[in-house]
């Protein structure tokens, strides 16, 4: 069984342990100067892993992980992840893509290569290294879903021609890909849907709702909600939020799991 030990104090570092034997893993984040990836990177680092990002900066930020700049257990490199990258890893944690509408709609085409040549290049890498991965997805693989939450049983209710679809269609073919790896490959593959999530580190003009709320508060302006026919009361339908500290604390999973936290209206 591993263990993961969790150690702060200066000068001590934490490991992984698996048969009385210690293990500082090198794990390359991809899209690991961004909202999401630069709180992992905080979090493999602190356990005291060798961690390698990579980012081409497009909606992720130098700022983000500039405080472990010089050590030497931490490396930052500039890269798009849909060209091949060969780096020796242990783990890999593909969270490259534009997450946000205005950031994913900017340029559709280039949203679909990061997740299929980008997640074909990062399975490729893995399976010549014999690598870990963990692909990050995200509750739009639903699309318009017509069921409240969704289970990971649901198969989704998509338009792959409307607005969103560069990111939904993406995301769905980057999950068909790791799963077809995994079983011709015999690969060790991980799936997380992370759904809304806000936090540290989150860009102003992100698009989604927590994001504008606050920007509008800050701005003194009238907050915008927007309603949406439901087929329930209101008072029961669950909006979904989570905060993005505590979706990193989560580890240790086999299959596709959601990543959500669940705020009720009264």
């Amino acid at each position: 069984m591993m263990q993961v030990m969790h150690h702060r104090a200066q000068g001590v570092k934490a490991t992984h342990r698996l048969e009385n034997k210690i293990y500082i893993l090198k794990i390359k984040i991809t899209g690991g100067a961004g909202f999401v990836g630069s709180h992992l990177v905080d979090k493999l680092m602190l356990e005291g892993h060798e961690v390698i990002v990579v980012d081409n900066f497009f909606t992720g930020r130098k700022s983000n992980v500039e405080h472990w700049i010089g050590h030497e257990n931490f490396e930052l490199i500039h890269h798009d992840i849909v060209n091949p990258i060969f780096i020796e890893v242990d783990e890999i944690y593909h969270l490259a893509s534009p997450a946000s509408p205005p950031h994913y709609m900017h340029n559709p085409v280039k949203t679909i290569k990061t997740n299929t040549l980008g997640t074909i290049n990062i399975l490729g890498l893995a399976r010549r290294l014999k690598a870990k991965v963990l692909i990050a997805s995200t509750s739009e693989v639903y699309g318009d879903p017509d069921i409240h939450p969704q289970p990971e049983t649901y198969w989704g209710h998509v338009n792959p021609i409307g607005p969103r679809a560069c990111y939904d269609e993406g995301k769905r073919v980057s999950e068909t890909l790791t799963y077809a790896y995994a079983k011709q490959e015999n690969m060790h593959v991980r799936v997380a849907r992370i759904f809304n999530t806000y936090g540290p580190r989150m860009h102003m003009n992100d698009g989604r709702v927590v994001s504008n709320f606050i920007l509008q508060a800050l701005k003194d302006e009238v907050i915008t909600v927007r309603l949406f026919k439901f087929s329930r009361p209101l008072h029961s339908v669950l909006i979904l939020f989570f905060y993005l500290i505590d979706s990193i604390a989560i580890e240790h999973f086999s299959i596709v799991i959601h990543i959500i936290g669940c705020i009720e209206i009264i």
